[in-house]
């Protein structure tokens, strides 16, 4: 008699035997392909999780003790100058001395914008069209000049686009990076479950996997050997940013210096909310803890709410970017001692006991996963820096409207244009500081208007301002 595979005997013991219903009749292919699929999950942590999350229909979220979060104000909003120019010094010394990595969450694809392939891939720059994942790899490539120390970049991709962007990377030459200081590894993935807490399927030999989180980052990190290589490299901070945003400051001195300054463990960037209802999270503090609360989670008398002065009570909006200290994210990614999990409750297409495909109508089964501001509660120090949402926010994530490939367009040109004029050059412009001509920037030439007034100043002769302008090295 044929010794069952020690999965198949794990799973029964655990009653999910389910997994394994069409095992049988699988080919030589699909049984490996199941098994691996399987020894992805953790067990007992899928079993924790339903008795913990997976009962009834999810508690409401607790706003008990709420109240705004400070930050630390630019110096052109009150901000102490002194402050932000010590922060800028202990930034750039870090960044010399070989301490920084950049770190990207990059395992979307780009569906919502009608593209076919990683989102990284997507063309997003306004005259030459050149993908994300180039923009940040010039920002790096700038950085690393500037401060004598090239950087390592730690890409995190998903199961669906993980070949597809080694891929690219390798077809594009790394963009002229040192491919040895790039490095690639996977998200990992949860199971659904029905709300009996059985894991779904979704064909006889695939299970329903779904990524994680982008807290499930801290995670990868951990398991993928990436501390420990920053470990080796004498690298202590890691600056976390998603792949959608072309405008972020990969590796920005100030924000770092505050962070060291501070002996943050975990530190963030906010923009003043634009208006109530934006569609971001709240910096916030909670018995004495820094939180961020979801827009979905924070009722709408509360983000409406204004001050004495007429601001926005709730204004600190969280964009996603964030500086971690490397053995706080060991801390947070290890098992036990990790970020919570939340659940959501979702449409999950399955297979029936006969092996036939059901899309439901209406939610049928849960979905785990991890927010990684849920760190913040946890860390020692944090701190919240104010940004200039022109200097560093204009995601693409729509199709059309706001956070769109056209919004994204002509924040780009804003910018640029904004930088010529600081420059002493005479550029039309409307209103929003829209100009009136497509115009380009390569972070080659420059990251910011200090640099890019510099890199000008050198330019013999001085090209002329005209419709389709790239300025590169």
């Amino acid at each position: 008699m044929t010794t069952p595979h020690p999965l198949l005997t794990a799973f029964e013991n655990a009653g999910q035997g389910q997994v394994f219903a069409f095992f049988e009749r699988l080919g030589p292919a699909g049984r490996a392909k199941l098994l691996e699929e399987a020894g992805e999950i953790d067990l007992e942590e899928l079993e924790r999780l339903h008795r913990t999350l997976g009962t009834g229909k999810g508690g409401s979220v607790d706003l008990g003790g709420l109240v705004p979060a400070p930050y630390e104000l630019l110096p052109e909003n009150g901000g102490d100058a002194a402050a932000w120019a010590r922060a800028r010094a202990a930034g750039e010394a870090a960044l010399r001395a070989g301490r920084v990595a950049a770190f990207t969450v990059a395992g979307g694809q780009g569906t919502r914008l009608g593209y076919a392939g990683p989102k990284g891939t997507f063309p997003v720059t306004p005259v030459s069209g050149h993908p994300l994942f180039q923009v940040f790899a010039e920002k790096l490539r700038a950085a690393g000049a500037r401060f004598g120390r090239p950087l390592h970049w730690f890409i995190m991709t998903s199961h669906q686009n993980h070949s597809a962007t080694e891929q690219f990377f390798s077809e594009k030459g790394f963009f002229g990076l040192d491919r040895s200081r790039v490095h690639f590894f996977r998200q990992g993935r949860m199971p659904a479950v029905d709300f009996s807490g059985k894991i779904l399927l979704e064909a006889p030999d695939a299970i329903a996997l779904s990524p994680d989180g982008h807290g499930g980052s801290l995670r990868a990190l951990s398991r993928s050997g990436a501390l420990d290589l920053m470990a080796s490299e004498g690298i202590d901070i890691l600056s976390y940013f998603q792949v959608d945003n072309p405008l972020v400051r990969c590796v920005d001195p100030q924000f770092i210096g505050w962070h060291a300054l501070r002996g943050s463990q975990m530190s963030s960037k906010m923009v003043p909310k634009a208006y109530a209802e934006e569609r971001v999270g709240h910096f916030c503090v909670q018995r004495g803890h820094l939180v961020v609360v979801e827009y979905s989670d924070l009722p709408m008398e509360l983000q409406r709410e204004r001050d004495p002065s007429g601001r926005l009570r709730y204004i600190a909006g969280s964009i996603a970017i964030h500086l971690f200290d490397r053995e706080f994210i060991r801390q947070m990614g290890s098992r036990g001692s990790g970020l919570p999990f939340h659940r959501a409750d979702k449409k999950i297409p399955s297979i029936d006991a006969a092996g036939r495909l059901v899309k439901p109508d209406k939610p049928n089964g849960i979905k785990f996963e991890q927010f990684v501001f849920d760190a913040l509660p946890s860390a020692r120090n944090p701190v919240v820096i104010e940004t200039r949402r022109s200097d560093d926010f204009s995601p693409v994530k729509n199709a059309e409207g706001n956070d769109s490939p056209k919004s994204c367009r002509e924040d780009q040109l804003r910018q640029f244009a904004r930088w010529l004029r600081a420059a002493g050059v005479p550029v039309g412009t409307d209103a929003t500081g829209l100009p009136a001509i497509s115009l380009e920037v390569s972070p080659l030439f420059a990251c910011d208007e200090e640099s890019f007034a510099e890199s000008w100043a050198r330019l013999t002769p001085k090209p002329r301002i005209a419709e389709g302008l790239c300025l590169a090295p």
